[in-house]
C-alpha cells in the first residue's frame, strides 16, 4: 500500500474516533438532561397529587381524577397510584389503554427510606415519592412515556449519525488531498532520482528553499551524489591509472622477447635481457602488491584489531627503513609518556599501521636531497601524534588536495621510481583507524606529514557511545 493511502486511512480514521466520541459525548449528555428533566416532571406531578391527597383525605379521588385526566397530554401513558402505609393503594389513575402497573413492594420501601425512587415500569419511566405529614404516610408513585425526550433523542441520533458519516466522508477526501500534496516533493524526488545514473551522477536534486525535512531529504541525496560521483571518478582514474602502470612493464617484457628473439643471443646479451625482465617483473611484483594492499584496506570487516604500542611499530619503522638503503637516516624522537598505559596505546591492526608509517618515512627519505627523515611521537587529549618530516622539495598547494589520490605524482617527483599508491595506502589506513593525516609544506619547516590517531581510552569510548 502507498503511503498516500496510509497516510489518508490514519488521518481518517483519528477523525473518525474524534467524531465517534464527540458524538457519544452529545448524546450520553443529552440523554442524561432528558432524564432529568422528566424526574423533575414526574416529581412535580408526584408532589402535587401527595399534597391534594393530604389536603383534602378521601373526598380528593375525583378531584385528583379530574386533574390527571387534564395532563394526559403533557405526561403520555400516565399512570399514578397512592399507597398508604400499608402498601394499599388508596388512589390509582391510569391513561385510557393503559393498564395499572404492578409496583415492586422494594421499590417503596426504597423511596420510603431514601425519600424517591426512580426505575422503570412496563417500558415507562416511573418515580416513587415518599410523603409524610401530622396525619398521613404516602408514597406516590408516577409513571410515564416521555414521547417528547425519546423523540428529541432519535431526531438527535440521526443528526449525529449523518453528521458522523459526512465527516467520514470529508476527512477521506481532506486526507487523500493531504497526502497527495504532503507527498508530491517526495514524487518528484522519486522521478529525478529514477533518471540518475552511473552516467549520469552529475544531475542533482531541486532541494528548495523550504527547512523541513524534505528538503533535508534533497540534501542528503545530493551530498550521496556527490559521494558517489566522487567515487566513480576516483574508480574510473584508479582502473586507468593502474591498467597504464600493468601494462607498462609488461610491453617492455613483450618487446623485449620480441626483439630477443629474431636472432641467436650469445650468453651474456641473454643475462642481459633476463636481467631487465627481471626487474620489470618486480616491478609488476611491487605494483601488485600495493593494488591488494590498497583493496584489503577498503573493508574493514576483514581487519584484525588489537592493542597495538605504537612506539614499538616507530622502532621497527625505523630499522626497516635504514635497510632498504645505507644513506637513509631516520631520527626518532619521543615526547613525555602519559602515566595511564591506554593513552598511548592505540587500536589497530600493527601490520597496517606498520606500512603507512613506513610509506612516509620512506618517502621521506627517497625524495629528500639529504635522504633524513624526523619523527616525532607525542600525547595530547587522548590522542597519539606522529608527525614525519622531511626537507624534500615543497609540495605546491595546488596539488595538496590531490597527494592522497592513487597514481598521482607530484611534479617534482616523476624522475623517482614509484607509482603514486603510498600516500593514498597511508590515507586509507589511517581512516579506518579512526585517525586523521594532515600535510603541510613550506620551505622553511619542509613537509611535514601528521598523523593523529585515537588512543585505545578513546577508541573504546567512541564505540561505547555507539552501542
Amino acid at each position: 500500500m502507498k503511503i498516500k493511502f496510509k497516510i489518508t486511512a490514519l488521518f481518517t480514521l483519528l477523525v473518525t474516533a474524534i467524531l465517534l466520541l464527540l458524538s457519544f459525548s452529545i448524546y450520553y449528555f443529552t440523554s442524561l438532561e432528558r432524564l432529568e428533566s422528566f424526574k423533575k416532571r414526574l416529581k412535580g406531578r408526584a408532589n402535587n397529587n401527595a399534597q391534594l391527597y393530604t389536603y383534602f383525605g378521601d373526598t380528593s379521588a375525583s378531584m385528583l381524577r379530574r386533574i390527571d385526566s387534564g395532563s394526559t397530554n403533557t405526561l403520555v401513558d400516565k399512570s399514578v397510584i397512592i399507597f398508604n402505609y400499608l402498601n394499599q393503594p388508596v388512589y390509582e389513575f391510569n391513561a385510557q389503554g393503559v393498564k395499572t402497573p404492578d409496583v415492586p413492594l422494594t421499590m417503596l420501601e426504597k423511596a420510603r427510606l431514601n425519600g424517591e425512587i426512580y426505575f422503570h415500569i412496563d417500558k415507562r419511566d416511573a418515580l416513587a415519592f415518599h410523603h409524610t405529614d401530622s396525619v398521613n404516610r404516602i408514597v406516590v408513585v408516577v409513571a410515564s412515556y416521555d414521547t417528547d425526550g425519546w423523540n428529541r433523542l432519535w431526531q438527535l441520533q440521526k443528526l449525529l449519525l449523518t453528521s458522523l458519516l459526512i465527516g467520514i466522508a470529508a476527512a477521506a477526501i481532506v486526507g487523500y488531498l493531504f497526502s497527495r500534496q504532503l507527498l508530491m516533493p517526495i514524487s518528484q524526488i522519486i522521478r529525478e532520482v529514477n533518471d540518475i545514473s552511473s552516467q549520469n551522477l552529475s544531475h542533482r536534486i531541486e532541494a528548495g528553499s523550504g527547512q523541513d525535512e524534505l528538503h533535508q531529504l534533497a540534501n542528503t541525496f545530493n551530498e550521496l551524489l556527490n559521494r558517489l560521483q566522487e567515487s566513480f571518478m576516483i574508480q574510473r582514474r584508479f582502473i586507468s591509472n593502474a591498467s597504464h602502470e600493468l601494462s607498462t612493464p609488461l610491453t617492455s617484457i613483450s618487446s623485449q622477447l620480441e626483439v630477443t628473439l629474431q636472432k641467436d643471443r650469445n650468453t651474456a646479451e641473454y643475462q642481459q635481457v633476463l636481467s631487465s625482465i627481471y626487474e620489470d617483473v618486480q616491478q609488476m611484483r611491487q605494483l601488485t602488491k600495493s593494488l591488494l594492499e590498497i583493496a584489503k584496506t577498503g573493508s574493514q570487516g576483514t581487519i584484525e584489531l588489537n592493542e597495538v604500542r605504537i612506539d614499538e611499530v616507530l622502532f621497527k619503522v625505523m630499522s626497516d627503513v635504514r635497510k632498504i638503503s645505507p644513506s637513509y637516516q631516520v631520527e626518532l624522537q619521543f615526547g613525555e609518556f602519559p602515566e595511564d598505559e591506554k593513552k598511548f596505546l592505540v587500536f589497530g591492526n600493527n601490520d597496517l599501521l606498520y606500512s603507512s608509517i613506513k610509506n612516509l618515512v620512506e618517502n621521506g627519505c627517497k625524495y629528500s636531497p639529504d635522504h633524513s627523515t624526523w619523527v616525532d611521537l607525542y600525547f595530547a587529549d587522548d590522542q597519539v601524534i606522529i608527525e614525519v618530516r622531511n626537507h624534500g622539495n615543497v609540495i605546491a598547494a595546488e596539488e595538496m588536495d590531490h597527494i592522497f589520490q592513487p597514481f598521482y605524482r607530484t611534479s617534482n617527483t616523476t624522475q623517482v621510481k614509484g607509482f603514486g599508491l603510498g600516500l593514498a595506502l597511508a590515507k586509507r589506513i589511517i581512516n579506518i583507524h579512526r585517525g586523521n593525516i594532515n600535510v603541510q609544506s613550506d620551505e622553511n619547516a619542509g613537509t611535514v606529514f601528521t598523523i593523529q590517531l585515537p588512543s585505545i581510552k578513546a577508541f573504546s569510548a567512541h564505540l561505547n557511545a555507539l552501542n
